[in-house]
């Protein structure tokens, strides 16, 4: 997979590096000169350029690009870059880091964002997941799909506690995805039995939110 990052600060240099790790191709983008130090993401091309400005863009080919990560620690230039790869490139995936959640509210589709990535809402969203039990957590908004991945962990008292994963009512536009059981992950196989304190992940769409709490959860 070929992937291109704008901004090569912290952020996008510790991006760069784990996917290097798992064999991707990756190129680091950035305005600022003394951010382009091959020897400090080995592996990565670079590109010493504005990654807001197209001339930069053709240049580092990002229509052959299947990810473009917008990193910057800008809102403004990581918006702009998400648009451009999008509508001027075709990229198929494009991912935006928000620095200020105040702007959240503009990295949608129409912004040519698919997933968008804000640190304080993942951060409490860990927080939260580490100390509810009986109520569903909100982990990460995936906008390509208009949909969330959250995490609902069965109380004692849980009425679907004890019966197969093919007996749960899950309403319409929900999706079981796995079960984190102590040190185990265990795939949503139709036979297996919910256990009080097992921790459910959906794919949900936010509307269907509340209708999931009402479905596992104690009334």
């Amino acid at each position: 997979m070929r992937v291109a990052i704008a901004g090569a600060g912290a952020v996008g240099r510790s991006i760069a590096r784990e996917l290097i790790s798992k064999r991707h191709q990756v190129l680091l983008i950035d305005k600022d000169v003394r951010k382009i130090d091959p020897e400090r993401v080995v592996g990565a091309d670079w590109l010493h350029g504005d990654a807001c400005e197209v001339d930069n863009l053709e240049e580092a080919r990002l229509e052959d690009c299947d990810v473009v990560v917008g990193a910057t620690g800008d809102d403004k230039a990581n918006l702009v870059v998400s648009l451009l790869a999008k509508t001027e490139f075709a990229v198929r995936r494009v991912v935006a880091r928000i620095n200020h959640p105040a702007n959240e509210w503009l990295f949608t589709e129409a912004w040519g964002v698919d997933v968008a990535v804000s640190t304080p809402r993942v951060l409490a969203s860990l927080v939260e997941e580490a100390v509810e039990v009986g109520d569903v957590v909100r982990l990460f908004g995936l906008r390509e799909g208009q949909a969330n991945l959250v995490e609902l962990t069965l109380p004692e008292d849980a009425p679907v506690s004890g019966q197969p994963v093919r007996d749960l009512a899950l309403p319409p536009d929900v999706t079981l995805v796995g079960i984190v059981r102590g040190p185990r992950v265990i795939a949503p196989n139709p036979d297996e039995p919910l256990e009080p304190g097992d921790e459910l992940l959906f794919v949900a769409s936010p509307g269907a939110e509340p209708a999931l709490r009402g479905a596992v959860l104690p009334t």
